[in-house]
C-alpha cells in the first residue's frame, strides 16, 4: 500500500468489510516483524455506542485483532483515553470494546490512568501518554465526523486520545489546531482505517448520524482528512491543523495526486437509521428512489454546508437521487443516475464538496 492510497469498502456487514480491507492493502506486510508492539486505537470520547454517530464501531476493532491472531501477532494492545468530561472505563464497557477485548484476550489499556512524558514535538512541547512511548505500530480507528469547533474531526484530531486530560483541556487554550499538529509529529508509524459508516455531521458527540456504510483505509493522515474534507464538502483550508500538519512533514494534503481504490461499489436503498430533527429538515429536500447510501449521505453532507452558509433553498424543487431515476427526465438531479436531468451532477458517488459547488449555481 502506497502513502498516496485510499482503500475503500462499501456494505452492511463491518467485521467481514474489516477483514476484507486488512487482506487487500495486505496490513501485515505494512506492519512488518510480527515482535512489534500494535496498538489499536478507536474513538471512544464517550459511554456510547456505534450507531449514534460519535464513535467507532467495534466490529472494526474485533475486524483488526481478528486479523492480527490469525497473522500471529502476538504483542497487541487496544488503548484510549475519553475525552475528559467522560470516564474511559465506562466508554469501553458501553461500546461494546470490554468484551472485545476480554474474547480476544487483549489488554485495554485506559490512557487517563496512564503515566505521561513531556516531548519535543517539532518545536512544540507537549505531555503525551506513555504507553505511546512503547508502541512500535498504531492502527488509528477514528470517525469520519463533523466537529463544531473544528469542522471535521478523523485521523489527525483522534489523536488527542494518547493525551492527558489536563493537555487536552490546555489544547483548547491555545486553539485546537496547533497543538493537534503538532502531537501527530510524535506518533508511531500507523495505518488509519477510518470508520465512515454512520458518523455525525456536526458535533464529535454524535446525535445526527448519517449512514454512509463505508470504511477506508490510509497510511498517511493528512491526505485521510484532506479527503474527509472533501467528503463533506470542505477544502482542507478549511481546516488548519491539516495544513499545519503537512508543513510539519506529517504527510501530504495533494488530493490531485491520490488513488481512491475501490474494492466494491456501494449498492442497495439507504438502510433505516435514527435520524434526528435536523437531519429530518434537510432530507425533506430530497426526492430519493432506490438510492445508495454513500449517494444520498454525500448529499445529506452538501446540503448542511449549504444551511452552516446561510443559503436556504427556499421552496425550491425537490432534488433527484437514486437508480430509481435511471432512464427518466427531471428539472434537478445529483448522480450518475440522474444522467437525463436537464440539470445534473455526475458521479458513483459525487463529492459532498462538488455537489455544495453545483446546487449554488443550479438550486
Amino acid at each position: 500500500m502506497n502513502k498516496n492510497q485510499i482503500v475503500m469498502i462499501h456494505g452492511t456487514d463491518y467485521l467481514r468489510m474489516t477483514a476484507e480491507l486488512l487482506d487487500a492493502i495486505h496490513l501485515c506486510d505494512v506492519i512488518g516483524n510480527q515482535n512489534k508492539r500494535v496498538a489499536l486505537k478507536p474513538n471512544l470520547l464517550q459511554p456510547d455506542t456505534a450507531d449514534n454517530g460519535a464513535i467507532t464501531h467495534p466490529e472494526l476493532v474485533e475486524g483488526v485483532l481478528r486479523y492480527l491472531k490469525e497473522h500471529h501477532f502476538s504483542n497487541v494492545c487496544v488503548m484510549e483515553g475519553a475525552w475528559a468530561g467522560a470516564r474511559t472505563s465506562q466508554a469501553v464497557k458501553v461500546s461494546g470494546v470490554e468484551e472485545i477485548c476480554r474474547r480476544y484476550r487483549v489488554p485495554f489499556i485506559d490512557l487517563q490512568k496512564d503515566t505521561s512524558y513531556q516531548c519535543d514535538a517539532r518545536g512544540m512541547r507537549l505531555h503525551v501518554c506513555s504507553q505511546v512511548a512503547k508502541t512500535d505500530f498504531l492502527i488509528n480507528l477514528p470517525v469520519l465526523k463533523g466537529h463544531c469547533q473544528t469542522k471535521i474531526t478523523c485521523a489527525l484530531k483522534n489523536a488527542k486520545g494518547v493525551i492527558p486530560n489536563s493537555e487536552k483541556r490546555r489544547f483548547h487554550t491555545l486553539g485546537l489546531h496547533k497543538p493537534i499538529a503538532h502531537l501527530n509529529t510524535v506518533l508511531p508509524p500507523q495505518l488509519i482505517l477510518a470508520d465512515n459508516i454512520c458518523g455525525d455531521l456536526n458535533f464529535e458527540e454524535g446525535g445526527n448520524p448519517v449512514v454512509m456504510n463505508r470504511i477506508f483505509a490510509c497510511l498517511d493522515p493528512v491526505l485521510c482528512d484532506a479527503y474527509v474534507c472533501e467528503c463533506i464538502g470542505y477544502s482542507p483550508d478549511d481546516v488548519p491543523y491539516i495544513r499545519i500538519a503537512e508543513e510539519l512533514g506529517v504527510g501530504s494534503a495533494d488530493m490531485a495526486h491520490a488513488e481512491l481504490i475501490l474494492l466494491n461499489q456501494p449498492s442497495g436503498a439507504l438502510p433505516d437509521m435514527r435520524p434526528s430533527g435536523r437531519i429530518r429538515k434537510l432530507e425533506k429536500y430530497i426526492d430519493a428512489e432506490d438510492a445508495c447510501s454513500a449517494c444520498c449521505g454525500s448529499l445529506i453532507y452538501a446540503l448542511e454546508r449549504l444551511e452552516n452558509q446561510k443559503i436556504s433553498p427556499g421552496k425550491r424543487e425537490k432534488i433527484c437521487i437514486g437508480q430509481g431515476w435511471k432512464d427518466v427526465s427531471g428539472e434537478i438531479g445529483v448522480g450518475n443516475c440522474t444522467k437525463n436531468f436537464r440539470k445534473h451532477l455526475p458521479g458513483c458517488p459525487p463529492r459532498a464538496q462538488d455537489i455544495v459547488h453545483f446546487l449554488k449555481e443550479n438550486w
